[in-house]
């Protein structure tokens, strides 16, 4: 089965930036396969929620932030090392929290809001710290 591997977390000031990486154990950026991949967060006493997504077919882009996080946060990839990356520019402290990205079907991502039970692979997960 497929395994998602994150990094990249850590401590960050306020305003400062942070790469979040994750990395498939498959090939996925190919014909062949369509996922979609998705970031989501969770802060402590709260469900996890959706930060953006990928679909890997035709490498669209969804980003389910609020406003105020709008043009902060951008996807990007590396078809040859079957990663996505989260680049998180501008971070404020309610940014902080548990970063997970997770697989399911392609077409997820076209779904406005993605509950977390309607994907099948997660991986580990990786911790984001802001400080004022």
């Amino acid at each position: 089965q497929m395994q998602l591997v994150e990094s990249g977390g850590g401590s960050a000031q306020a305003g400062g930036s942070l790469t979040l990486s994750c990395a498939a154990s498959i090939k996925i950026f190919t014909k062949q396969s369509t996922y979609c991949i998705v970031w989501f967060r969770q802060a402590p006493g709260k469900e996890r929620e959706g930060v953006a997504r990928i679909e890997t077919g035709g490498c669209t882009t969804y980003y389910d932030y609020d406003d105020a996080m709008k043009g902060r946060f951008t996807i990007s990839r590396d078809n040859a090392k079957n990663t996505e990356y989260l680049q998180m520019d501008s971070l404020k402290p309610e940014n902080t929290g548990m970063y997970y990205c997770a697989a399911g079907p392609g077409v997820l991502c076209a779904v406005e809001s993605i509950p977390p039970r309607r994907v099948g692979r997660w991986g580990q997960g990786t911790q984001v710290t802001v400080t004022s």
